[in-house]
């Protein structure tokens, strides 16, 4: 079986889907390809989104926001979207999921955890997902 491909999508890709880009990551250990991207890429990444992923172990410091292309959503298996709504192309034959969160935008670091956590539960129920043999 080849190894799946798991693209995470948000507007600005600087809160929500880095953070679940370096969970799936941190918790595949080399058994799934990560990819994030954002509809409209923000200059950085949101500096308490890189303080509460500290705290559980996982730099940031090196990431960036990377602006979504046609190549990365054709090369993915599943598509997880996060509030890009319409800006998200859409292609036959992809698995596409919507997680409605909140966006960490402007919050401080007490009001990111618990964005966080969800992500982090829901990412460990996506592996599950993706481990079990066809």
């Amino acid at each position: 079986m080849s190894t799946p491909e798991v693209l995470f999508v948000c507007v600005h890709n600087a809160g929500r889907s880095q953070m679940a880009a370096a969970l799936l990551d941190h918790h595949a250990a080399g058994r799934v390809t990560v990819r994030s991207a954002g509809s409209a890429p923000a200059g950085t990444i949101n500096p308490a989104v890189v303080e509460v992923m500290n705290e559980i172990g996982l730099n940031l410091t090196k990431e960036f926001p990377k602006p979504l292309t046609t190549e990365a959503v054709e090369a993915a298996d599943v598509v997880i979207t996060m509030g890009c709504g319409d800006a998200c192309p859409v292609f036959p034959g992809k698995r596409y999921l919507d997680w409605e969160l909140e966006d960490p935008a402007g919050k401080p670091a007490e009001r990111i955890r618990p964005i966080r956590d969800e992500i982090d539960r829901r990412v460990r129920a996506l592996l599950a997902e993706l481990d079990r043999p066809e």
